[in-house]
This record gives C-alpha cells, sequence and structure tokens, in this order.
C-alpha cells in the first residue's frame, strides 16, 4: 500500500505491519471504497477489523462465485487449513467469513502476538479481567425483527460433513444466566436449525447445562441470546473454561485489552455484544427432547453427542443492515479446534506453572483431536515431569487423556518431532503410565459412553495415559549429554544463499518449518 512506502520496513516487525495494513484496509471498507461497504464502530474489536486484518496480513482469501452452504461451503472450508475465506456470493444476498482462525499463526495474530509466545502470553491475560461495559451505539440493533419476520433457514447456514443431520450453526455464542445469582455464562453450543424459529442445541454438562438444569427444576424455559459473528477473541473466550460463575465477557474483555461492549435484549433478561453481527433472543423449553445430529465434531467423527437434545424456540432477531453471517467448521485441526486449542493450552499452563514450587515450563500445546496435551519442559530432578503430568490430565478441562513431557529441544508444534521423543526418549516399562477407572470427556468415541445426550448421567468412563519423554535434568550433566541432537555445522547458511539461480523458486516454495528447523536458530 502506498502510505507503507513512507515507511522503512526494517525498523517493524511483520505484525507492525500487518496492523498499520489491517487500520488502512478498515479505513478503505468505512470510507465505501469497496463494492460491498462496511459498518464498523470506529475503535471496538469486531468481526470486520478482524477481516480488515487478516487482508492486511494476507491471510484471507476471497471467494467471488456464487457458493450453495448446503452442498458446497463445507468442502471449500475443509480444504482451507491456511487462510480464512470470505464468501462474497451467498443465497440470499448474505456474505460470510470461515476458517477464521484457520490455524494457530491465525490465532495469534489476532491475539497480537508471535505464535510461539501465544500460549504462556495468553495464560498470563486470561486472569486479568476488564468488566465490560454497557453502551447505547449498538450496531447489532440496525435491524429487528419479531417472530414470523425472520426466518432462520434463510441464513447461510452450512452442512460441514456428508452424514452431518442437516445445518448447523457452529458460531452461535449462547449467553445465559444462573437464575438464582445472575452470574452470566457465555459458551459455545452446536444449534442444528429445524426450521425458521426453531433449533437442536446439544448442551454439553457444563455451566449452560447447570443453569439449564435450574430453570427445569422450577419448571421455567431458560433464556438465551445467541451472537453470531464477532471478533475471534469472543470465541476465545466463550471456549475457555472459567470457574462457574465467571464472566466469560469479563474474559473477553482481557483478551483484547479493552471492555466488551454490551447492549441489552429486546425480549429477554439478557446482555449480547453491541457489535456482534446478528444476535437470536429466544428459550429453552424445560424437558423437551427432539433428536438431534449427527454432526460433524472437533475429533473429526459425526456421532457423538446425537440424540435427544433439548430445543431453541426464538421469538427475536436484531442484525446489523449488512450483516456477515460467520461459517464455523468443525473436524480436527479445523476452526473450532483452533478456539478450544488456545485457551485450554493456556488454562493448564497456568495449573503447572506453580507445581513443586515453580518449575521449568516453556509451553503447553493441544493436541489434534482435543484429547491430547504436550508439555514442554526442563526436568530440575528426576520424576518431575510425571508431576506435570499429573496434574495436566486433571485440570479444569475434561478433555486431556493423554498428556506427553518433552524437551525444550522438542518443536511441539511440529508432530514428527513429538513422536520423535517419543520414540527415541521413552522407556516404555518406566514412562508409559495408564491410569483407570477416571472420568473422561463425554464426547470421546473411543471410550465406553454411560447414560445418553440429554441426560444427567451422560459421560465417558475410561481411563487416561501419561508419557514422559523428557530426558535427564542438567543436574546430571552426564547422561543429560548422551540425548544432545545433532546440529549441522554452521547452521545460520542457508540454502538459498548457494542455489543455482534457476532452483531459487523451487527453493523458496519449501517450507520453513522442517524436522529439526528451529535447531538451526
Amino acid at each position: 500500500m502506498e502510505f507503507l512506502k513512507k515507511i522503512s520496513v526494517s525498523a517493524l516487525d511483520q505484525q507492525t505491519i500487518a496492523h498499520l495494513k489491517a487500520r488502512r484496509v478498515l479505513a478503505i471498507l468505512l470510507g465505501g471504497g469497496l463494492e460491498a461497504p462496511m459498518t464498523s464502530h470506529a475503535s471496538a474489536k469486531d468481526l470486520r477489523s478482524w477481516i480488515a486484518q487478516l487482508e492486511a496480513a494476507g491471510e484471507l482469501i476471497r471467494i467471488d462465485k456464487l457458493v450453495d452452504p448446503l452442498t458446497q461451503m463445507g468442502a471449500l472450508l475443509y480444504q482451507s487449513r491456511e487462510k480464512a475465506l470470505f464468501f462474497e456470493k451467498l443465497p440470499h444476498g448474505w456474505r460470510a467469513l470461515g476458517q477464521a482462525p484457520a490455524n494457530l499463526r491465525h490465532a495469534a495474530l489476532a491475539f497480537g502476538m508471535r505464535e510461539e509466545e501465544l500460549i504462556p502470553l495468553v495464560a498470563e491475560r486470561m486472569v486479568k479481567l476488564i468488566e465490560p461495559v454497557m453502551v447505547k451505539d449498538a450496531p447489532v440493533k440496525e435491524l429487528k425483527f419479531r417472530k414470523g419476520e425472520f426466518d432462520l433457514t434463510q441464513l447461510p447456514v452450512h452442512v460441514a460433513g456428508q452424514r452431518d443431520g442437516g445445518p448447523v450453526i457452529g458460531s452461535g455464542l449462547v449467553v445465559s444466566k444462573d437464575p438464582d445469582t445472575g452470574a452470566r455464562n457465555v459458551s459455545f453450543h452446536r444449534l442444528q436449525v429445524k426450521g425458521p424459529n426453531k433449533s437442536g442445541i446439544l448442551l454439553y454438562p457444563r455451566h449452560t447445562w447447570k443453569n439449564y438444569l435450574k430453570y427445569q427444576e422450577k419448571n421455567q424455559p431458560m433464556p438465551v441470546a445467541i451472537f453470531i459473528g464477532h471478533h475471534p477473541l469472543y470465541y476465545a473466550a466463550a471456549s475457555t473454561t472459567a470457574p462457574y460463575g465467571v464472566d466469560e465477557f469479563g474474559v473477553a474483555g482481557a483478551y483484547l485489552g479493552e471492555p466488551a461492549r454490551l447492549v441489552k435484549c429486546e425480549t429477554v433478561d439478557l446482555e449480547v455484544p453491541a457489535d456482534a453481527e446478528i444476535v437470536l433472543e429466544g428459550h429453552i423449553p424445560p424437558h423437551i427432547r427432539e433428536e438431534e445430529g449427527p454432526f460433524s465434531e472437533f475429533q473429526d467423527y459425526y456421532v457423538t453427542g446425537t440424540g435427544k437434545n433439548p430445543i431453541v424456540e426464538y421469538q427475536h432477531m436484531t442484525r446489523r443492515k449488512d450483516a456477515i453471517f460467520k461459517n464455523l467448521q468443525n473436524g480436527s485441526e479445523m476452526e473450532g479446534c483452533v478456539f478450544h486449542k488456545v485457551p485450554m493450552s493456556a488454562t493448564i499452563f497456568r495449573r503447572l506453572k506453580d507445581i513443586g514450587g515453580g518449575p521449568n515450563l516453556h509451553n503447553v500445546l493441544a493436541l489434534p483431536g482435543i484429547f491430547g496435551v504436550v508439555i514442554q519442559m526442563t526436568q530440575r530432578t528426576y520424576g518431575e515431569a510425571k508431576n506435570l503430568l499429573m496434574s495436566a490430565l486433571s485440570s479444569e478441562y475434561q478433555h486431556p487423556k493423554v498428556a506427553i513431557a518433552v524437551d525444550a529441544d522438542v518443536d511441539i508444534f511440529n508432530p514428527a518431532e513429538i513422536l520423535w521423543a517419543i520414540n527415541t526418549r521413552v522407556n516404555p516399562s518406566e514412562d508409559i503410565i495408564v491410569i483407570p477407572g477416571t472420568h473422561n470427556h463425554a464426547m470421546d468415541a473411543s471410550l465406553p459412553e454411560l447414560g445418553a445426550p440429554g441426560t444427567g448421567l451422560w459421560q465417558r468412563l475410561g481411563s487416561k495415559v501419561m508419557i514422559d519423554a523428557t530426558i535427564p535434568p542438567p543436574t546430571d550433566a552426564k547422561a543429560r549429554a548422551e540425548f544432545e541432537r545433532i546440529r549441522p555445522i554452521n547452521p545460520k547458511l542457508r540454502l538459498e544463499n548457494f542455489a543455482a539461480q534457476e532452483s531459487l523458486p523451487v527453493v523458496r516454495a519449501l517450507s520453513p518449518i522442517f524436522f529439526g528447523s528451529k535447531l538451526l536458530r
């Protein structure tokens, strides 16, 4: 862009350049310089500022052909693991954003930090809650529709997988309250569209389910508000398993570095983000259950959670005049997993950092499928890794059933290196420990299921395993030296500087990430 030509690129890092470009792109969007201008609050971080940031960073692909959400969108999202997709031509005049974030690189961009710094810094930030503020200026209130004036089946809700039971809103964040204390909760729930004013809902047995049971015991419908389309850090906050009663809008403020702007709903006593794209207001009636699912889920399977689940009945919609829909596709290493990986890893990092007086903890990362976690650390003493592994398996999250510990020389962002560490640094009889008879995540299809979705008994009773793939601690220097990794002479040499001119395009197309690449830094 022209304005960047006056800036010394060498004096700026890529994150700063992307930020400056994003401001320019957003200004163009707001000024109507594009074919489809979009409005945005001047200071708030929202879906529009996120689109501008992605485009400025070269992380957005625009789709200008007509796409059918029911038969085509899922295949396009499935293929786009590296870039976000902005659909410009959808039925009924809609536009939509998907796969944003598509990966941890995008998540780091949203948080404003480097990928390797992401988890430790999010762990630090997540407890510095910033309370939301109530506002009157609400772009999401630009258009208002009563029951009979809106139709969920006209939204560009997509079908993700071949066996899905129907179109499912995966990007709707559900706001509810404890009827006794008024404590607010915000969380992800899949919403299978069942008609113009009705959807199914899977209530995993956590905080929203707890609120619902309280209403059900009173034989009362639970009021809910569901907002669709906002800055990804709102979604990250909704994925954060905070203690019951902690307001996820406060967590969103911590992630954003600014208060979440909220506005009152029209027909329910709840508050929603003023800068969201769409808000649906409704109730979950007590005792009613209907068939729901199957649906493409985060483990890359269909059937978990399928069965008799509650429903949501909607009576009101508000939205922006030029509302942009948010499509979220689940499946392993898809957008839905990114939202869960970051807060889960950061929460476990916070738990582990004080074990035994403060270990030499470097990083934590949830693994593909979300039921595994890897801990990067340097043991101070023999056996310390196993202490951290036990803690990781009994954290605030129900997901982890596999916990792996590795040393700092293992790149935890490269699965090949984790497998290498297991293969070359593990004595199975001593370093692999199975813990039987544990409570596990209810959507882990590999474990025996008790009860059924929509009931109080629903759970999985299984086992957990910890794998210590660390090497001897620095205090035993002789034993540790046996595990020193191979490094080449002159590690700072680069292939590009020696390749023939005609081979340079091939060299420059090579991935900068490969087995051992971080050892060359």
